[in-house]
C-alpha cells in the first residue's frame, strides 16, 4: 500500500461520513449523477436513431441494386447469355446476404433504442424521486452551526488560511475556553 492509497482511502471515508451526516448533500450528489446518466442515455438514444436511419437508407439503396440485378438476370436469360445470367445471380445473392446483415443490424439498433428508452424512463423516474427527497430534506434541514457552506456553496479551499477561517477561529476559542474550564476545575 502506498501513502497515496492510504490518503485516498482516508479522504473517501471522510467524504462518505460527511455525506451521511448531510443527507441533503448526498441527495444533491445523487441527483447530479442521475442528470449525467440521463444526458448520456439521451445521447445514446439519438446516436442509435441516427444509426437506424442510416441503415434504413442503406437497405433501401441495396433493394434498388437487387431489383436492378434481378432485371439483368431476366434480360441475360432472355438473350441466352447464361454466363452473364449466372454472374448476375451471384451478384444478386451477395447483395441479398448484405441486405440481410443490414436488416439484422437495423433490428438490433431498434432493440437498443427500446432498451435505452426504457432505461431513460427509469432514470427520469428515479431522478424525480430523488428531487422529491431532496426537497423534503431541504425543508427539514434547519440552519445550525453545522453549516456546510464550503461544499455546496463553492468555498474555495485553495485559498484556505487558518488565520482567516471563521470556523478555525471558533474552534480555537472553544478549545481555549474548554481548557480554561478544565484548569479552573483542577485548582
Amino acid at each position: 500500500m502506498s501513502v497515496f492509497d492510504d490518503i485516498s482511502r482516508f479522504l473517501e471515508t471522510r467524504l462518505e461520513e460527511f455525506l451521511r451526516s448531510n443527507p441533503h448533500l448526498e441527495l444533491q450528489a445523487l441527483l447530479e449523477q442521475l442528470r449525467e446518466q440521463e444526458q448520456e442515455t439521451l445521447k445514446l438514444v439519438k446516436e442509435l436513431e441516427i444509426q437506424e436511419k442510416r441503415l434504413e437508407k442503406e437497405i433501401l439503396a441495396l433493394a434498388e441494386d437487387i431489383k436492378l440485378w434481378h432485371l439483368r438476370i431476366a434480360k441475360a436469360q432472355a438473350a441466352g447469355r447464361l454466363d452473364l445470367a449466372q454472374a448476375a445471380q451471384e451478384r444478386e445473392a451477395a447483395l441479398l446476404r448484405q441486405g440481410n446483415q443490414l436488416w439484422g443490424q437495423m433490428q438490433g439498433a431498434k432493440q437498443q433504442i427500446v432498451q435505452s428508452q426504457g432505461l431513460l424512463r427509469q432514470i427520469q423516474q428515479r431522478k424525480q424521486e430523488v428531487q422529491t427527497k431532496a426537497r423534503e430534506a431541504q425543508a427539514a434541514q434547519t440552519s445550525s452551526n453545522w453549516d456546510t457552506t464550503g461544499w455546496n456553496k463553492g468555498m474555495n479551499y485553495n485559498t484556505y488560511s487558518k488565520a482567516t477561517d471563521p470556523l478555525e477561529v471558533e474552534f480555537q476559542r472553544w478549545e481555549l475556553d474548554d481548557e480554561l474550564e478544565s484548569l479552573k476545575r483542577g485548582n
